[in-house]
């Protein structure tokens, strides 16, 4: 299983978030830090904030903050929003359109190791993966020309 980039971007955003939770940030700061483009941050933050992982402040003085203690942040659920469950067509019965489906045991094999895998996820908060923000904020941090 692959992630979307779009689930990419909201672990990313919500570590950068978190590994810094004295201060309110930028999306351009968070586009920095990653090297990724604004206009995808920008469309990550929104659903970010209003599913309520983060708090979204507009205009001057604004910025982005964790919507929630770090802790509370379940990764498994992050993804479970961000992703669709169809890894394979017969996961989608509206969609499905696969002739073996009556026969085929691989949407339940498949299903188990989702299980799994979320299984694993729900165990970690946001607060367990940032566990090492003084080192998270040093890689993190704007990058500074090198003087010639």
């Amino acid at each position: 299983m692959r992630l979307t980039t779009f689930t990419d971007y909201s672990l990313r955003v919500l570590m950068y978030v978190a590994a810094r939770p004295d201060v309110t940030t930028t999306i351009a700061e968070i586009a920095a830090a990653f090297a990724i483009s604004e206009s995808h941050l920008s469309k990550v933050v929104h659903d970010l904030g209003r599913k309520g992982l983060l708090i979204n402040a507009r205009g001057r003085g604004g910025g982005i903050a964790l919507g929630r203690p770090a802790a509370s942040i379940n990764i498994g659920a992050v993804i479970r929003a961000a992703e669709a469950d169809a890894l394979v067509e017969c996961f989608d019965a509206r969609t499905n359109h696969c002739v073996i489906t009556p026969a085929c045991r691989l949407r339940s094999v498949l299903g188990e190791a989702l299980g799994a895998l979320y299984a694993t996820l729900d165990r970690y908060t946001l607060e367990d993966i940032v566990q090492d923000r003084q080192r998270l904020r040093r890689l993190l941090a704007p990058r500074r020309a090198a003087a010639n």
